[in-house]
């Protein structure tokens, strides 16, 4: 399976971190929207995406044609929840019909429930930054530095950690699990 070193975070200067995301990736990002249903499994979690085709902004950023027409992709991963730089292996399949899907496996497995989401995707070297806006959230950050198959975990967690110093992302805004466990919690004390 492929394989990321994932960090996510939240964010308490969102303009300070759109601004080093923009020097470091040259670029303006590109703005996608995003559902995802996660549905119930005995292992790891399965979530289909659905790129939801409004609102899109190109500027400067890498476009990903299958997210700019409304197609999905299922994705299954396996991740530690743990702080800090952490492996996550996945596999995604693409979807033409991610509503038919989303009905079958709704009916197979049952949805634990639904994160949607304003995307803001920077390209920085071998990683992908984000900048999320999360409905019943708020405002978080995500690297995914995808691994090559020649890299170690450990070459994976220093080039995380590399990054987490240049956008100014303090250990103390880390948090674990996906937004979708975040939202299950309900909400929380800051």
């Amino acid at each position: 399976m492929p394989s990321n070193v994932e960090i996510k975070a939240r964010l308490n200067n969102v303009t300070q971190f759109a601004e080093k995301a923009s020097q470091l990736s040259q670029s303006e990002g590109t703005v996608i929207r995003q559902k995802d249903t996660f549905f119930n499994s005995s292992q790891g979690r399965l979530k289909l995406r659905d790129f939801m085709d409004s609102g899109l902004s190109c500027s400067g950023g890498a476009v990903f044609p299958a997210e700019l027409d409304g197609t999905g992709q299922l994705i299954f991963y396996k991740r530690s929840d743990t702080n800090g730089p952490k492996l996550s292996s996945y596999s995604i399949s693409p979807t033409q019909d991610p509503q038919g899907l989303r009905t079958v496996l709704s009916d197979a497995l049952g949805v634990k429930g639904e994160v949607r989401k304003e995307r803001r995707l920077f390209l920085i070297g071998q990683t992908r930054v984000h900048l999320d806006t999360v409905e019943g959230l708020g405002q978080y950050m995500e690297l995914e530095v995808v691994m090559r198959p020649d890299q170690s975990i450990e070459e994976g967690q220093q080039v995380a950690r590399g990054l987490m110093e240049q956008l100014c992302v303090s250990e103390a805004s880390l948090v674990t699990g996906a937004y979708m466990d975040l939202l299950l919690q309900g909400p929380t004390l800051d």
